[in-house]
């Protein structure tokens, strides 16, 4: 979890995506947008997504929890695993060495859309992948564990990742 949480890390950094956390994206998705979910877990961010009209054409999950998700390790996702998906979006592990393998990875296959934690756009490590970054969308405080008392310690954001994105990263706050 966050660096400032009591709890003990889950295996393999396993959140379900909660609704909430999903709202602040829609806007930035086109319509009935088709996407691979690569850390699809139980998926729960897939069916959020399809709730509003977008469309899963493969999940994939190291350790998959649900129904239709294939054991696939996103650091080596290939072409012939998106199934013509217009985009990747996902709910990453929040440990660095995974997380940039696939910001690095997906980045190059098609736009990537990752949720995970704020602070990471003001590490020196995230300077390189900036470059390719286009977007970042605010949304705060998520509540990663149901029926627990509050959110979580660590604001997070939406990025969107874009081997060929040119220029600077646009920055939209909470709303």
């Amino acid at each position: 979890m966050g660096k400032r949480s009591e709890f003990e890390r889950e295996k393999l950094d396993f959140y379900p995506t909660p609704y909430e956390a999903v709202l602040p994206l829609l806007p930035y998705l086109p319509e009935g947008t088709r996407f691979c979910e690569p850390c699809a877990g139980d998926g729960a961010l897939i069916s959020h997504l399809e709730r509003h009209g977008h469309i899963c054409c493969a999940a994939y999950d190291v350790a998959p929890q649900g129904e239709g998700i294939h054991q696939h390790d996103a650091s080596w996702l290939m072409e012939g695993d998106l199934h013509r998906a217009d985009a990747i979006i996902t709910n990453p592990p929040w440990d660095r060495t995974p997380l940039h393998q696939i910001i690095e990875r997906c980045a190059r296959l098609r736009p990537t859309w990752l949720l995970f934690d704020a602070d990471w756009a003001h590490t020196r490590q995230a300077a390189p992948m900036l470059d390719i970054c286009s977007h970042i969308i605010a949304i705060g405080r998520v509540k990663w564990i149901a029926g627990t008392e509050g959110a979580g310690k660590d604001n997070s954001c939406w990025y969107r990742f874009d081997a060929k994105h040119k220029g600077p990263t646009e920055f939209i706050g909470r709303k």
